[in-house]
């Protein structure tokens, strides 16, 4: 049958962080998720952790898209996605009893893209095992949550790795998986003195998770392809953030995947030309987890502001549960993080934060022996030593969100605040989080009904 021409812009919408990760982006996609029939997780792993609220309920979910609370939503984890199935069960299972699929049977509302890699213990034992033996040089370690992830992806560009698919065919698994295991156990052995991976329990556990999975295996490109020919709403959720991109990010301290707009189109199968509005989520504030250059960070200037923010904003990892260093607002990587996703729009979270201090700093540009830079340097020797040029602004008053209409009810230093930061970064905040609840937002722009 003969394609017809496609006239219309695409109704989908690309959510990314604009920081260094847990900028919040679970809440967005749980509020845009409303406005999209299709929900798809494009990259990482379950070293992501999306922190939802609804009614008062703490949701964190790892693998599963965000938008699995609303009702009558497909959520579909894409080929860019490397995938723990032991993690993925135990938020089927946890969903399931909690009543999240609200009737459907889980594969029906969640499934798995066939192409997307697996996450393996052995990938687990190696990420642990590198950190360890890094932790002992001059570099230090990444910070990585020790889950996997970067293995898996490493595995993936080798051309080694084990996809969903595999899991379904037993002979194909029992070739791929006895070739990757040889060289594992090389590097268990030779450079780490661990124990070897067995091969028969391995690949007998692999067995019966994909008689388990088989339900969930799906061809999520075409999926979505169809999804895009009917004009029906997508919603792509990015996990971690700009700055921890492989290409783009502070490099080595980063993710394994790419973590930008551009990774929406790779890790799903779509072409630029059906991904619509970006939406880049930046905290009022920064944080960022693990090692790596921070150059607004405020632990030692400014510790017990550090530490009163990190308490009030609950600045822990959900994943890992570690401290977040904490630091001010970098305007000079949040305009990096605009151009490089293409953000159309931005969403503020955790003003709430910021309410009743004396007054709040921003970074508008970076010292560096003796000259002063407006952009993010791409070598981290460099980022590392910069010395952060700060704007003061007046901190906003506490006020009731729920009279709140427009941005002109605003308090005022809040409305300065946000256009200042458009102004800089020239992109618009089209949506502000006022408090960790799903009804604690005020979106001045959907970009679901702009289009």
């Amino acid at each position: 049958m003969k394609n017809s021409l496609k006239t219309n812009p695409a109704r989908n919408v690309t959510i990314v962080g604009a920081q260094w990760g847990d900028e919040g982006k679970g809440k967005i996609v749980d509020l845009l998720g409303e406005h999209a029939e299709y929900i798809v997780r494009f990259q990482g792993g379950n070293n992501a952790g999306h922190t939802l609220v609804v009614n008062g309920k703490k949701t964190v979910l790892h693998l599963i898209p965000s938008g699995i609370l609303h009702p009558g939503k497909v959520c579909l984890i894409a080929n860019g996605v490397v995938f723990d199935p032991t993690v993925f069960f135990k938020e089927i299972d946890s969903l399931q009893a909690s009543g999240a699929f609200h009737g459907n049977e889980p594969h029906e509302v969640v499934r798995v893209s066939e192409r997307a890699h697996v996450i393996l213990p052995y990938h687990r034992i190696l990420d642990q095992l590198r950190e360890a033996h890094a932790a002992k040089g001059a570099q230090g370690k990444i910070g990585t949550t020790g889950r996997g992830i970067g293995p898996a992806y490493e595995d993936k560009v080798a051309r080694r790795g084990i996809q969903v698919v595999d899991l379904l065919k037993p002979e194909v698994l029992k070739v791929k998986l006895e070739k990757a295991i040889e060289e594992k156990n090389i590097l268990l052995k030779h450079m780490f003195g661990a124990e070897e991976v067995q091969f028969a329990p391995l690949y007998e556990e692999c067995l019966q998770i994909g008689r388990r999975l088989s339900p969930f295996v799906s061809d999520v490109r075409a999926t979505l392809q169809s999804a895009i020919d009917q004009g029906r709403p997508i919603l792509f959720e990015g996990a971690q953030g700009t700055l921890l991109d492989v290409d783009h990010g502070t490099y080595p301290f980063v993710t394994s995947s790419s973590t930008v707009s551009g990774g929406a189109m790779t890790g799903s199968g779509v072409g630029p030309g059906s991904m619509g509005s970006v939406i880049g989520i930046t905290k009022a504030y920064c944080t960022r987890v693990g090692s790596g250059p921070f150059p607004t960070e405020i632990e030692e200037t400014e510790p017990e502001t550090a530490q009163h923010i990190r308490k009030i904003g609950q600045e822990f990892g959900a994943t890992t549960g570690r401290s977040r260093r904490v630091g001010w607002l970098d305007l000079v990587a949040l305009k990096y993080a605009v151009q490089v996703n293409g953000i159309t729009g931005l969403a503020l979270t955790k003003s709430d934060i910021l309410q009743g201090f004396e007054c709040i700093k921003v970074c508008t540009a970076y010292r560096f022996g003796g000259n002063t830079l407006y952009d993010l340097p791409s070598s981290i020797e460099v980022l590392s030593q910069v010395e952060p040029v700060y704007e003061i602004f007046p901190a906003w008053p506490a006020y009731d969100t729920t009279q709140v209409r427009s941005r002109k009810d605003l308090p005022e230093e809040l409305q300065n605040y946000l256009k200042f930061i458009e102004d800089f970064c020239g992109a618009r905040v089209a949506i502000l989080s006022t408090g960790p609840g799903r009804e604690e937002t005020l979106v001045f722009e959907n970009p679901f009904e702009g289009q």
